[in-house]
């Protein structure tokens, strides 16, 4: 279906403003009473997206969240899925046999795990898991493997008119062309009212050039504007690693600068090793901005400890008032810098 003009939908104007700002819950998560307050939260501090899961039960909890914010603030986020047009890292889940751990072992894979996903009794949790792969080079004994958890194209377009999201993002990689073409067909057999349909896409992991990107881009564009969509460009500059440090920071914003001059028409946003320092990284003044910025990782390990806190007293981080406060104040103090830009290129 042809998307129809935004007028004064508050995302496009961010776009346009480039202060658009999106929460990443976790393509493979599914860990249901955090994502509800995970989108409740992020939601009262501003973000203009929330992207979960193409899975029923994910988007039930990130809508209940949202609509809780909607009572706080009046308004709120557009709710994106996610899909992928084959083999990905988003759309994976650790896995192991905790009984095959030697006992002394120190659990390295316990401590590098920034989803607090691993228990010594059952391995991994898979409904914390989202599949950021730290764990599998962690284990000494290289016990720990992944599998993909991918939605089936001919399930697609039914599963899309049950969620009527506002926007989807189709996943994809370089040389995987007839793979998204196969992967849209069904999003659009949906008949949904997209308000964008994003496309996700790096470099790193195969070998290709900035050059090489931006064909590949311009390949979908031109698919994408066949089917009347107007597309979002989520560039994947180290993906999954937004809470590491600095240095992802900087390859998510290299990745811009560098597809900028060659890119198809559309808003670019940064994603892939976000964080704090992102928008340190910007150019100063010029002409040109990233339409905004997608936060995962860091996002959710930054209030982390709050969403577990409230679980271990059994309740909800919304009914929580001392922990809320905290946990809104660390959301709050990642986005408003995004939010209070006013830079950028008209979106189109």
């Amino acid at each position: 279906m042809t998307l129809a003009a935004a007028g004064g939908d508050a995302g496009e104007r961010a776009l346009a403003q480039g202060r658009w700002v999106k929460l990443i819950c976790g393509a493979s998560n599914t860990d249901l009473p955090s994502i509800a307050d995970l989108c409740a939260l992020y939601a009262v501090a501003g973000v203009h997206c929330v992207d979960v899961a193409a899975d029923p039960a994910v988007v039930l909890a990130a809508r209940e969240g949202l609509a809780w914010a909607e009572d706080q603030i009046g308004s709120r986020p557009w709710l994106m899925v996610s899909v992928s047009d084959g083999s990905d890292a988003h759309f994976r889940k650790a896995e192991f046999d905790p009984g095959r751990c030697p006992p002394d072992c120190s659990r390295p894979c316990e401590r590098v795990c920034p989803a607090l996903a691993i228990d010594q009794f059952v391995g991994v949790l898979p409904d914390r898991c989202y599949g950021c792969g730290r764990c599998l080079p962690a284990c000494p004994l290289a016990l720990i493997t992944s599998r993909d958890s991918i939605i089936g194209r001919d399930d697609l377009a039914a599963l899309l008119r049950e969620l009527r999201p506002d926007a989807v993002e189709i996943h994809t990689a370089p040389g995987r062309i007839a793979a998204f073409q196969a992967t849209l067909a069904p999003v659009m057999q949906a008949e949904v009212p997209f308000k964008r349909l994003a496309v996700s896409c790096g470099l790193e992991g195969h070998g290709l050039t900035v050059d090489d990107l931006a064909r590949e881009l311009w390949m979908r564009h031109a698919v994408l504007r066949a089917c009347g969509q107007r597309p979002l460009w989520q560039l994947d500059g180290r993906p999954m690693s937004g809470d590491v440090g600095s240095g992802t920071a900087r390859a998510a914003v290299k990745l811009w600068q560098q597809l900028l001059p060659f890119a198809p028409p559309g808003p670019l946003q940064l994603a892939g090793g976000t964080n704090e320092a992102t928008i340190t990284q910007l150019p100063e003044g010029g002409d040109s901005a990233p339409a905004g910025v997608a936060f995962g990782g860091k996002a959710r390990t930054l209030v982390q400890p709050w969403l577990q806190e409230a679980q271990q007293r059994g309740r909800n981080l919304r009914d929580w008032p001392e922990g809320w406060s905290r946990a809104l104040a660390s959301a709050r103090a990642l986005i408003r810098p995004w939010l209070q830009r006013h830079t950028g290129p008209e979106a189109c």
